[in-house]
């Protein structure tokens, strides 16, 4: 009954995991589409922002635990390997998510965070059930591999050894895991450092720098991703990055805005133009000053 759940769990879990390792935005500190520009965007209404914005001081190595995380917890749940603790991170990952991405969500029933908590508790209470488990084959081959004892120790002997090769697979494929990704990962994050906050009255960029139709991506003095635009010669526009709907970091396609989270959409004025954004996104007050784009 639970092999539903444990396939679409798992398999879930593992891409999306595998999906944030060879994801070219995930690990780039520059990008509104990296993990630092979206736990600096979720601390500012996570309940648990001081934890979030400690996250997002060394982005890298959480957001390269949370890959890990998922695919763990993911491959654990598909192979049977220790299925209750991969349960059991598979609702801590979730319950992660919702409190630090998903808690703004309303109605909360929206929010798949939530629901993937809920969803791993089976697990958690039952485990695999011995079904198509590779810790129930470990075991069964231990056993045939014992003789039979009149004071019935032998099970003992069973889980002991059982737990040891299993322990000894788990950690062979962890190590070997963590070595490849964390390769992979951090060769395709780009070159380059964060961009500089910008404090009232500082040089946001120099108006010969931003060509007409393009953007220029900059950090507000609270760590909020934001961009600035020039759709026409004589017209600078500026916006925080955080979508109206779940605070996501949006990225500029030109001519307009996307949410990678969601699919929301906006036009170069910051207009709503599709998904499931309920508000246009926040304007920035700028001015040019002796051809310098400043923050007002």
């Amino acid at each position: 009954m639970l092999l539903p759940l444990r396939a679409f769990l798992g398999g879930t879990f593992a891409f999306a995991g595998l999906s944030k390792l060879l994801d070219t935005h995930y690990l780039d500190g520059t990008s509104p589409l990296g993990v630092h520009a979206q736990m600096v965007n979720a601390a500012a209404t996570s309940p648990i922002g001081p934890l979030v914005s400690l996250a997002a001081d060394h982005a890298t190595v959480a957001g390269l635990a949370i890959a890990f995380g998922e695919i763990a917890v993911g491959l654990g749940t598909l192979l049977g390997l220790f299925t209750r603790l991969a349960a059991l991170g598979g609702v801590l990952l979730s319950l992660s998510f919702f409190l630090a991405v998903s808690w703004t969500t309303r109605p909360y029933y929206v929010g798949a965070d939530i629901v993937f908590a809920f969803a791993w508790t089976p697990l958690l209470i039952a485990g695999d059930a011995g079904v198509w488990s590779l810790n129930a084959l470990l075991r069964a081959k231990v056993r045939l591999g014992l003789p039979a004892r009149p004071d019935g120790t032998v099970q003992d002997d069973v889980e002991r050894r059982t737990l040891l090769r299993s322990g000894l697979i788990a950690g062979a494929v962890t190590a070997a895991g963590v070595t490849a990704g964390s390769v992979l990962a951090l060769a395709r994050r780009p070159a380059g450092t964060p961009a500089e906050p910008v404090v009232h009255g500082q040089v946001i960029a120099a108006v010969d720098d931003v060509a007409v139709g393009s953007s220029k991506s900059f950090t507000m003095p609270n760590g909020t991703p934001a961009h600035l635009l020039r759709p026409a010669p004589d017209t600078f526009l500026a916006f925080n990055a955080s979508c109206s709907h779940q605070g996501c970091p949006v990225a500029y396609v030109g001519p307009g805005f996307r949410c990678p989270c969601h699919g929301a959409t906006y036009d170069e004025s910051g207009q709503v133009t599709g998904g499931p954004a309920p508000a246009p996104l926040t304007k920035i007050p700028i001015k040019v000053v002796e051809g310098q784009v400043v923050l007002a």
